[in-house]
């Protein structure tokens, strides 16, 4: 076995490396770049071995320094990790020259299997299914054009060496081709090093499910059933669960066998994932189809443990040590049910724009193994720490198993609830949403679920009449606490007057009246069985409903009442005493100013492109500047006729978010 193992990645993956590693008995090296420096993984690390400054081209993508940290601290293997540094050929090969273990698969599997026109070549010859598509290298935009008319509408454009979600393009008509491929291009470029496209027919209504392989250096492959990853947004996997709700035992074994078929022809052994497209439609089981493989450690493997017992990392670095599996196929199991959530360090209030900056207070909920529902969560971040937008906008993963797919689904959506965290905008609040959304519910979702459900933005799961009723409870409670509080400051005139006891809060646009009394809380006449407690200065509340009932909601004091963030939405509550209310209709309202003239940067970014100049006339809907950040482009259009007046920003500017590119006439 292995005596120091070099972990060449960072964050979360780093950490999760680590743990199974100290767990082996193993010693652990980091690397970190100038931003990491003061990062978890490097704090949890044995040793810790500098690369460069912040973007990845000059720190963790560099092999040459990897290299030479693990020669200098004596390690013994390198962990990839994901991302990085994991899928490429010539890092495994350099590794094996260099006399360090790679823990991943040979470099031939990689090789074979990271080129995606390559790898469905390879596929089709071992006899597994693949999307109708065209594989050869594509000059040019009108060659693009040609072809996917010849394939047909929708195609799906993707850089050869893609992955994660970039370098993908949806196209329906000519147009998008012709106003796509040339960004498709750019984005395998700058995130992959190669700007090959390759086109392939659209499968509507699809599915995203993916087999977990591992394979041993003595020939033995197992699949460790599938994983349901259809929950995306922008082709990026948000939710992924294991079993799949929609996958049969016939279909599970189907899809395994070509699964190892296909490892088994490249050679294959570690850990993989070979990624396939379902048709949800098809009830025969037969409609899945090869898109592509993951020669490494998936994001989401820890769904995968949850259902097996088995620990991927540990395998992993068996198997790079020379290892059997000690497993069969007939003894992997499914033992309940897993779902994983990604935090990630977004606004879904506008439009799940990148969001970085400090964690100003980060407090996820307490991992628990309890027979009936067990929370884990993976992270690599610590309050204090920033988000950068050097790396991945993702803060943590939360996973949670229960013995059923609902119980599961209820333990995330109290889980979400009691996640804390400030500074950065998160997706919790939408998360939270999905979990409770009837149709995720009940299994029929496919890769189109969010852009079906929420196709005018996410403005905050709905809450029914009984939740409105208790966050108006838990406002006025707070209320008065605050009020009994500010009487019992000393030096005050006069004696101490009692708190108020009767209130109106307004939730959601509606007035509740509520009286709080020392033997309980009426909202609107009628008692509310509900316990809970507040002191001045708590930032979550535990509110207890009925006998059965737990509800965790945020709360952070607004101008006159209550923000309550819970069951995936933030409602602001303002409270008043019940005599005073009447009058607060006689306040004049802030009228917000009017910015539609001006060009805003949603969200901090480097300028790669300016397409207008001051003078020139713009029609609605066309682009204007095109902002990357977090690796991925995002084109800026006018919303409305004009011509433009002054421009303030240049191509190669780095954006704060809400700066002012130009501005309209």
């Amino acid at each position: 076995m292995f005596k120091k193992i070099l972990v060449a990645n960072r964050g979360e993956i780093a950490c999760r490396v680590m743990r199974t590693a100290k767990r082996m008995g193993i010693a652990t090296v980091a690397v970190y770049s100038d931003a990491d420096a003061r990062s978890p993984h490097v704090l949890m690390a044995d040793e810790a071995v500098r690369l460069g400054p912040a973007p990845a081209a000059e720190s963790y993508l560099k092999a040459e320094l990897i290299l030479l940290a693990a020669r200098e601290t004596g390690a013994d293997c390198i962990h990839p990790g994901y991302g990085f540094l994991s899928e490429r050929e010539s890092f495994a090969r350099a590794c094996a020259e260099a006399g360090i273990a790679f823990v991943g698969p040979p470099p031939n599997a990689i090789a074979a299997m990271g080129d995606k026109i390559e790898s469905k070549k390879l596929a089709k010859a071992a006899g597994v299914n693949v999307v109708p598509g065209f594989l050869g290298e594509i000059a040019d935009t009108d060659e693009a054009v040609r072809i996917a008319a010849d394939i047909g509408y929708p195609v799906m454009m993707k850089a050869s060496a893609g992955g994660g979600g970039k370098g993908m393009r949806l196209a329906y008509s000519e147009q998008d081709v012709r106003e796509g491929f040339e960004a498709t291009k750019r984005e395998g470029l700058a995130s992959f090093g190669d700007d090959r496209v390759f086109i392939e027919k659209f499968i509507e209504s699809p599915r995203h499910i993916e087999i977990q392989v591992l394979g041993d250096q003595h020939g033995n492959i197992l699949y460790l059933n599938e994983r349901e990853c259809s929950i995306q947004r922008r082709h990026q996997k948000v939710v992924e669960e294991a079993p799949s709700p929609f996958v049969t035992p016939a279909m599970r074994k189907a899809m395994g066998e070509q699964a190892v078929a296909l490892a088994r022809a490249v050679g294959y052994f570690s850990a993989g994932t070979v990624e396939l497209i379902v048709s949800g439609a098809d009830t025969t089981g037969q409609g899945f189809y090869f898109l592509e493989m993951n020669t490494r450690l998936q994001v989401e493997h820890p769904v995968t443990e949850e259902i097996t017992g088995l620990d991927l990392v540990e395998q992993m670095i068996r198997v790079a040590a020379g290892g059997p599996l000690t497993i069969t196929q007939d003894e992997v199991g499914i033992h309940g049910w897993s779902i994983e959530n990604r935090v990630y360090a977004e606004d879904p209030y506008r439009g799940f724009l990148p969001s970085i900056g400090r964690l100003v207070r980060y407090n996820p909920p307490l991992a628990s193994t309890a027979d009936e529902a067990r929370i884990r969560v993976d992270d690599g971040v610590v309050e204090g720490g920033e988000v950068s937008m050097f790396y991945d906008p993702m803060i943590a993963k939360l996973i949670t198993w229960a013995p059923t797919r609902e119980a599961a689904i209820d333990a995330q959506i109290a889980a979400l609830d009691a996640f804390e965290i400030e500074g950065p905008g998160t997706n919790i609040d939408f998360l939270s949403a999905l979990m409770q959304h009837p149709r995720f519910r009940s299994g029929a979702i496919t890769t189109g679920f969010i852009a079906e459900e929420y196709p005018d933005g996410f403005h905050g799961a709905p809450a029914d009449a009984d939740l409105t009723r208790t966050l108006a409870a838990v406002a006025a409670f707070a209320a008065t606490a605050q009020a009994d509080r500010a009487r019992r400051i000393d030096g005050q005139l006069g004696r101490r007057l009692p708190p108020p006891s009767e209130w109106t809060v307004r939730i959601d646009g509606a007035d509740h009246q509520v009286a709080v009394a020392t033997d309980g809380i009426g909202v609107d006449g009628e008692p509310l069985d509900i316990a809970l407690e507040y002191t001045p200065g708590d930032r979550m509340v535990e509110v207890e409903i009925g006998e059965d009932v737990h509800l965790s909601v945020r709360i952070a004091p607004v101008r006159s009442g209550f923000r309550l963030t819970t069951r995936g939405a933030s409602h602001v509550a303002r409270v008043l005493p019940a005599h005073a209310a009447p009058y607060a209709r006689h306040l004049i309202e802030k009228v917000p100013p009017d910015l539609s003239r001006f060009l805003i940067a949603p969200m901090p970014g480097l300028l790669v492109r300016l397409d207008v100049g001051a003078g020139d006339a713009v029609e609605a809907g066309q682009p204007l500047a095109v902002v990357e950040a977090m690796k991925m482009e995002n084109i800026l259009r006018a919303e409305k006729s004009g011509r433009v007046k002054s421009v303030s920003a240049a191509t190669g500017d780095s954006l704060a978010v809400d700066q002012v590119i130009l501005e309209m006439e």
